[in-house]
């Protein structure tokens, strides 16, 4: 699994998110949107999550944006165009279900874009009007706008410092566009921080528009093997890297899954540090 290209779309803030294409010849055959890939970066390393951003099955390829936050994210990123992964397994998760639904707004916050991006693409390919709100927390941080603007009726951005776009969050956009008696919305699609995709709910909710949420960042081992991504979804345990990652925003429980998300934060801030990552 060969990195074929490298690039850095975001570096501020002590915040670096990079793109990396990848040789996957089998995996890009058989992906769809909303899938994702465990990637291991040596023999010794832990297993992690990443989505597949795009995906190109002529040339044999896939395409990953993440975060370099932890510790085996931030080995990662070390890596350079020839080097090689140790292992790289997938397409896993259950692939978005595609259809013509009309109007849909899709929700991305942070490095949370680049997973609505490969949504928001099949969804337009299926003939459905997409409007997309972005969010980041600033201008510098902000990625994918060129691609997610080819793709959207509107596209809305966001950002904390108000260096771009409109200050705020993309939750202030929502609200207002459901508000809005212009048009009606038949799906949201999210993807960010836990209380952000909460918020989004509960806006949605009141509306009854059906809402749909991504929960890839909440694996670790990412096959059903830890039980770390444990989330209850309409009263029942499921686990989001086998049953999801995507599920019924409205029949989450929330006030659970921000308490469980926020266990392991103190342990891979030290590992971080002992490695000196």
């Amino acid at each position: 699994m060969k990195i074929l290209q490298k690039e850095v779309l975001a570096d501020a803030d002590g915040i670096k998110v990079t793109k990396m294409e990848l040789s996957a010849a089998q995996i890009a055959k058989k992906a769809f949107a909303g899938q994702f890939v465990v990637v291991m970066v040596s023999e010794e390393g832990e297993r992690i999550p990443l989505t597949i951003a795009q995906r190109d099955p002529v040339r044999g390829t896939i395409t990953l944006i993440f975060q370099e936050v932890g510790l085996t994210t931030k080995l990662l990123g070390k890596l350079n165009v020839g080097d090689s992964i140790y292992a790289l397994a997938g397409p896993l998760g259950h692939a978005t279900e595609i259809k013509n639904y009309g109007n849909v707004i899709v929700i991305g916050g942070g490095v949370g874009i680049a997973e609505v991006f490969p949504v928001a693409k099949a969804l337009k390919g299926a003939g459905n009007n997409i409007t997309t709100i972005v969010g980041a927390r600033n201008k510098e941080l902000l990625i994918l706008e060129k691609e997610l603007k080819a793709l959207s009726e509107k596209l809305y951005i966001t950002t904390d410092d108000g260096s771009y776009g409109e200050r705020g969050l993309v939750t202030d956009i929502l609200k207002e566009l459901l508000e809005s008696t212009q048009l009606s919305y038949d799906v949201i699609y999210t993807v960010g921080p836990i209380p952000m995709m909460a918020k989004v709910c509960q806006l949605t909710k009141v509306k009854n528009i059906k809402t749909i949420v991504s929960l890839n960042a909440l694996m670790v081992d990412a096959t059903g093997m830890c039980g770390c991504c444990r989330v209850t979804v309409g009263g029942n345990v499921k686990f989001s890297c086998v049953d999801g990652p995507e599920f019924d925003g409205h029949s989450v429980d929330w006030d659970e899954l921000g308490k469980r998300s926020n266990i392991y934060v103190d342990s891979e801030q030290h590992i971080c540090r002992l490695k000196n990552l």
